[in-house]
Parts: structure tokens; sequence; C-alpha cells
């Protein structure tokens, strides 16, 4: 992704990863029930309907921003609300629910914990307005 910033990397990266993931998560429960039948994505992730949803909106809003502006923004929002859910996940504690729907263990909190710094990272990294486009320079004896 060469002269992409480090924000264009993140949105499309974790957005592609978070709808794969969601998509994968139906394979391994699809209910709606709150929180329904819980299984762990290679058995360490627990989901159900609603999890994956949220993966694969979430990613999907990524794989929507990857404009400069626009993948700023999402590091920065993904960022914050991952950390948040994050935080939530381990006050909760493991095998419990977020808004009593959506299921969470430790690896998930750890996980939804990286996924938000990396978000925070890369909204820090990324400057406000992109570089500026430099003209080459005029050929000699011009």
């Amino acid at each position: 992704m060469n002269g992409r910033s480090p924000a264009q990397v993140y949105a499309f990266v974790v957005g592609g990863t978070l709808v794969i993931a969601g998509i994968i998560g139906f394979f391994y429960s699809a209910a709606f029930d709150s929180p329904g039948k819980v299984h762990d994505v290679f058995g360490v992730l627990s989901v159900n309907g609603w999890h994956n949803v949220v993966h694969i909106v979430t990613g999907a809003l990524g794989l929507l921003s990857l404009g400069y502006a626009a993948s700023r923004a999402y590091a920065l929002g993904l960022g914050v609300v991952y950390i948040a859910i994050a935080v939530w996940g381990f006050i909760i504690g493991n095998h419990e629910s977020i808004l009593g729907f959506i299921p969470v263990n430790t690896e998930d909190n750890v996980l939804h914990a990286i996924i938000g710094v990396t978000g925070l990272a890369a909204y820090a990294v990324t400057p406000a307005g992109p570089e500026p486009a430099t003209a080459p320079p005029a050929p000699a004896g011009s």
C-alpha cells in the first residue's frame, strides 16, 4: 500500500479482517438470542450472531473509509470505541456479555484493546492533512 497513510492502511487491514472474522464467526454461531448459543471461533474468541454483525459492520465502515480524512476519522473512532469495549469487557469479566447479548471473554477483550490502541496510534501518526504533492524538479537548462 505504497503512498498510503497509516490510517488508510489501518482502515483497509482492520476493516477487511473484521469483515472476514464476522463471516467466519457465522460458521460457528448464528444465534441471535441473548446471548444465545455462544461458540468459540478457533476455540478462542466467543461469538454469536450479534457479535458477528458488529464485526462485519465495523469492518465494512473501515472499507468504506479508505480516503485520507475518512480513514483517519475511522482509526480514531474505532480506536476509542474498541478500547471502551475492551475496558467494559475486562470489568464485567470472562464469559459474560456486553449489553446482555454480545458475548466476550478475556481473549476478545485483549483483541479489542489491540485493535483500539493500534487505531489510536494510526490516527496519531497520520498528519491532519495529506502531504502536499511536490512538483518534479525542472529539467536543467530550462
